[in-house]
């Protein structure tokens, strides 16, 4: 956490520079160095965002944790419904601070990129092609879900809803940042373990 809190101090105090220099007018005379400093803004911005939701849970987990530090006795369904907020507010902590790790995870070379996925129903029959089925909308729905633009060039269904075959392309509009990458990243390696776990396991008897 320390090395997150140094690494989160220079990338705002970045930021706040970066807001400044997009300001000024000699910046504005200068296409290429707009363009470059807005790039690095953009970059930059998500992770600003996710810093300061991180903080303001941590300020409202501190505050919860307060109200049962106070003198006297607290009513009993009281305790218990501060108790639910700390336990809720924590959960919260947790899941910004593992989203910030993230953004702040070096920037990859295919950032930025478009993508191409290839999905087959490989052998298995009809549970193949099922399951080529559900990869292929929890793909669709993770594109939806980022804004992103979905593409099908080639889509070839089974008789029962299946997908013998499925290529897509999905479109990234504008700057993006390293967390795109991981996120798809994450998906793509989920999705290598399932087809490996599916592919050893025989086919169940009909």
């Amino acid at each position: 956490m320390p090395n997150m809190f140094t690494q989160m101090d220079a990338v705002c105090h970045r930021f706040e520079e970066l807001s400044i220099r997009l300001n000024q007018p000699d910046t504005a005379a200068d296409p290429a160095l707009f363009r470059r400093l807005m790039r690095e803004y953009h970059d930059a911005e998500p992770v600003v965002q996710a810093y300061r939701a991180w903080q303001t849970a941590q300020d409202h987990l501190a505050q919860a944790k307060a109200l049962l530090e106070e003198p006297g006795a607290l009513d009993p369904d009281f305790k218990q419904m501060i108790q639910q907020e700390i336990s809720e507010k924590s959960q919260d902590v947790e899941k910004l601070e593992n989203n910030l790790k993230i953004l702040l995870l070096p920037k990859d070379v295919n950032d930025g990129k478009n993508v191409i996925v290839e999905i087959r129903g490989g052998a298995g029959g009809e549970e193949a092609a099922l399951f080529a089925h559900s990869l292929l909308r929890m793909y669709t729905m993770y594109v939806q879900s980022r804004g992103w633009q979905l593409e099908m060039l080639n889509l070839n269904e089974t008789e029962l809803g299946g997908v013998k075959e499925a290529i897509f392309r999905w479109t990234v509009p504008g700057p993006t940042t390293a967390s795109s990458t991981r996120a798809v990243c994450t998906v793509c390696s989920a999705c290598r373990r399932l087809r490996r776990r599916a592919a050893s396991t025989p086919p169940r008897p009909r």
